[in-house]
């Protein structure tokens, strides 16, 4: 008999062998690319593009561009709720770690990166279509109950056992928002950018108790950004930054190309845009069509499976939830 709201974890290696296990979300970015006939090639370009780029911002004393390299896990969290054993894959992230092939050492990379949840495209694909939402709005309440399932997992004794460090989450810059250029510039991160107001993906993420900033890292054509808890630029060393910008800005340019693949980068005032014409695609598949209607399917899943069934049960939950009182919730 397990513990209620008892979470566990489980890896699985991202690389050019890597096949979505049959619960895996498949509107991850990383499940979408190992489908179809170009999964091998797909991934192996991937990891090259991730590679490259870590090797391009980690410069120093690395004249041939390829002292280092990436070994990326997907992290996939699973959630206990009624303590009878049986879970529900609720998030998904990756975890990196970097080989310095000139010192054979294996160097801590970044937690987090990617981010991807179930109830996350309950709340964006089921949620605010039956609500009617515009752009922008939404209800009140709105990811209230995700942003608790967030905070139970990284306070848990499981995630702090495998992790030393709170995740980074790296998405795209909003196409609704205007972002404007700073005077801020970090030696790793690059130039920071602030925004007009914030989007409603960042307003989800406050309420997974993560702050977000701005940065468009050396070379980069767009500014990308940052989800954290704590301090961004003092709790995480420079190869830990890195490891996120690499993995994260690769997976932008295969699948926001019209932002992050550009033939001419950010300037002071920017507005983010899918019709950018002006644009490289890379040489790797990706269906974003796909993508989206798998969001929609998956979210209506969720909601049968995850929200109905148990919704009595985690709405007492959430409503008693703090963070100090994660893990008595898990011996409960």
């Amino acid at each position: 008999m397990s513990n209620k709201f008892e979470c566990s974890i489980k890896r699985i290696r991202f690389d050019e062998n890597y096949e979505p296990a049959n619960n895996t979300r498949l509107t991850t970015n990383f499940a979408n690319l190992a489908r179809g006939e170009s999964r091998e090639e797909n991934l192996r370009r991937t990891i090259a593009m991730i590679n490259n780029r870590f090797n391009s911002l980690a410069s120093v004393d690395n004249p041939k561009a390829d002292r280092y390299s990436l070994e990326i896990d997907i992290i996939s969290a699973e959630i206990d709720i009624e303590g009878n054993g049986k879970t529900f894959p609720f998030i998904e992230m990756l975890k990196s770690t970097i080989t310095d092939h000139k010192t054979n050492e294996r160097i801590e990379g970044m937690i987090g990166n990617s981010f991807s949840s179930y109830v996350r495209d309950y709340d964006f694909s089921v949620v605010l279509p039956q609500l009617g939402c515009g752009v922008g709005e939404k209800p009140e309440d709105f990811g209230d109950l995700h942003g608790k399932l967030y905070q139970h997992l990284v306070n848990s004794e499981v995630f702090k056992a495998e992790f030393s460090k709170q995740p980074v989450i790296c998405l795209s810059v909003s196409t609704s928002k205007t972002y404007f250029r700073t005077a801020n510039v970090h030696p790793v991160l690059g130039v920071e950018y602030t925004n007009d107001e914030y989007s409603r993906t960042d307003e989800y993420f406050a309420k997974m108790g993560l702050r977000v900033r701005y940065f468009k890292p050396e070379n980069g054509n767009a500014p990308l950004a940052f989800y954290f808890a704590g301090d961004l630029l003092r709790d995480y060393t420079d190869f830990e930054l890195i490891s996120a910008i690499s993995t994260m800005e690769s997976f932008q340019k295969i699948y926001r190309p019209e932002i992050y693949n550009t033939n001419s980068a950010a300037g002071l005032v920017y507005q983010p845009s899918l019709n950018y014409q002006d644009y490289s695609l890379t040489r790797i598949v990706y269906d974003r069509v796909e993508r989206g209607q798998l969001a929609v399917k998956q979210g209506k899943w969720t909601e049968e499976n995850f929200i109905k069934p148990y919704q009595e049960i985690l709405e007492k939950w959430a409503a008693n939830f703090t963070v100090n009182n994660t893990n008595q919730s898990e011996a409960a």
